[in-house]
């Protein structure tokens, strides 16, 4: 038996293995010596990081890591902490409806995509190229009704196109100022590279025939090549040199919202309710304020509720994070969690994604909960991936936790925490939830990309910067409902005032939006 998390992480180094905390706490509370180098054995060659599905006995359920505690019986009103398991049939028959199954769901809901699956194992470094270039294919299809477009190898290999208009749609692999004050951008499609140039209209001699409005297009361009990052796909229409080495832009579009996009309403009354960042076992957690929308819950007339990640706070997320927990324990925060579920209303449908905070792998996209954590959940409770695109009565709900507005606010100019509905048009307009490889959103590379939005959804629904944001887009309702954790000390640090115990409510007939904030004695509406 290791010492220390740091001698059981040091061993797994030596083995040329990261590791994840959850093999780390278990090797801690096994008090098995051997269980160490039995995992290593375990472990596929190809594999980077260790996984609690290395375990051995982990697949076939021989072994379960202990939980350092006396499991709550059925028959306990559980009341420990945050919450506890709900005891309404002391029979010992369900409470909940008969066609509830977490597996079978009714007519009206649909996982579009982002059905649990199995984790994969370690990324080839070829999976980078399928990744990117699916990406691209998606995109440019979409880009394809704004023109023709040309390979870029057709403009740098010959010189049928030099001093021509042309059009291409490439990647961004590369964007920065001149020297001068303008923006060039290296863009890339699968054939070859070029540069863009993109001209600063106010460092340009003025003229009395200069045409007003063309300087007003010219501006506009310029700004938006300033919001231009790594990884988005753009068509460019523009002048190719007399090199062929770099094109003057005029125009540039993004795959974006068709402004005329007409979102799908319920043909049946039906309402969902919406909300994120729960954040059990954290001392912030917002207990009372939790069982006030609990009891809301019963007769506010919504049939669904979406969780959009980090129901609990988790294990080592950030430095010192054991010293603002008030349930140290990751087995516990997601039972406790659980008990939380079991006192909502029985004939309610709960959909839960995971976020960062929670115990699955980090890298997007995240796989669904696994079994180990969850299997306190009522069977009213389904579980998909994040991002998972769900249809209830027709209307498309694209849940996604929200990583990646760290990196989109840290890009984009005049872009801020506090406004999160204005990250998620920048999402829309580029249709990709995370952009930017190899900033602070870890992205996993595979033969598809789940991050391009498409088909697109009516609802947007997000979670992270535990603000609330509100926006319709081209037809998109865009929320953020905010969190059930009051100020953390590192919010404190960023000066970043969360807006806590708030739900939205959308109307899936009309689409209507309300949003309640629960921090007083009664629910109250927020203007919006």
């Amino acid at each position: 038996m290791q010492d220390s998390p740091t001698a059981i992480t040091r061993k797994f180094l030596q083995a040329n293995l990261q590791v994840h905390p959850d093999v780390v706490l278990t090797v801690l509370e096994s008090q098995d010596p051997t269980l160490i180098d039995a995992i290593i054995k375990n472990v596929p060659k190809d594999a980077l990081v260790v996984l609690p599905r290395h375990i051995p006995g982990y697949v076939n359920e021989r072994y379960e890591p202990p939980l350092p505690h006396t499991p709550v019986k059925e028959d306990s009103a559980g009341t420990e902490d945050e919450g506890g398991s709900d005891n309404d049939n002391a029979e010992g028959e369900s409470p909940y409806p008969n066609e509830f199954s977490r597996f079978d769901l009714p007519e009206d809901i649909e996982i579009l995509a982002g059905s649990p699956s199995e984790l994969n194992g370690g990324a080839e470094y070829t999976d980078f190229a399928y990744y990117f270039r699916n990406r691209y294919t998606k995109l440019a299809k979409i880009l394809r009704g704004r023109g023709e477009y040309i390979p870029i190898s057709a403009l740098t290999q010959t010189v049928r196109y030099r001093k021509q208009q042309v059009c291409i749609v490439g990647m961004v692999s590369e964007v920065r100022n001149t020297s001068k004050g303008h923006r060039i951008a290296v863009l890339e499609d699968p054939t070859d590279t070029v540069n863009v140039l993109f001209m600063n209209p106010q460092l340009q001699a003025a003229s009395p025939n200069r045409d007003p409005e063309r300087d007003r297009m010219r501006q506009e361009l310029f700004a938006e090549a300033e919001r231009l990052i790594p990884d988005e796909v753009v068509m460019i229409k523009g002048t190719l040199s007399d090199d062929g080495n770099i094109i003057y832009s005029d125009t540039m579009f993004r795959p974006d919202i068709p402004p005329m996009n007409a979102p799908f309403r319920s043909k049946e009354p039906a309402k969902a309710v919406f909300i994120s960042d729960v954040h059990v076992g954290s001392n912030t957690f917002l207990k009372d304020e939790w069982e006030r929308f609990s009891d809301w819950l019963v007769n506010c007339g919504a049939k669904y509720l979406l969780i959009a990640g980090d129901v609990v706070d988790g294990i080592g997320i950030y430095p010192d994070q054991d010293k603002e927990l008030t349930i140290p324990n990751i087995y516990r925060q997601y039972e406790v969690f659980a008990g939380m579920l079991q006192k909502l209303p029985h004939d309610m449908r709960i959909i839960v994604s995971p976020g960062n905070h929670d115990a699955i792998r980090g890298s997007e996209p995240q796989p669904a909960l696994t079994e180990i954590f969850t299997k306190h959940f009522p069977p009213n409770v389904t579980l998909v991936e994040n991002p998972a695109l769900v249809s209830i009565h027709g209307v498309r709900v694209l849940m996604y936790h929200g990583r990646s507005y760290d990196d989109l606010i840290a890009m984009i100019p005049g872009a801020s925490y506090n406004e999160p509905q204005n990250m998620m048009e920048e999402m829309l307009k580029r249709r990709l939830l995370a952009c930017t490889y190899g900033e602070r959103t870890p992205i996993f590379p595979a033969k598809e990309d789940k991050l391009v939005i498409d088909p697109i959804p009516e609802i947007l629904h997000t979670g992270h910067v535990h603000i609330t944001g509100y926006k319709k887009y081209h037809g998109v309702t865009c929320i953020n409902a905010g969190t059930w954790q009051s100020q953390t000390s590192f919010q404190k640090q960023m000066n970043i005032n969360p807006n806590p115990a708030r739900a939205f409510m959308i109307d899936l007939k009309t689409l209507s939006c309300e949003l309640y904030d629960f921090s007083g004695d009664s629910p109250t509406l927020v203007n919006l």
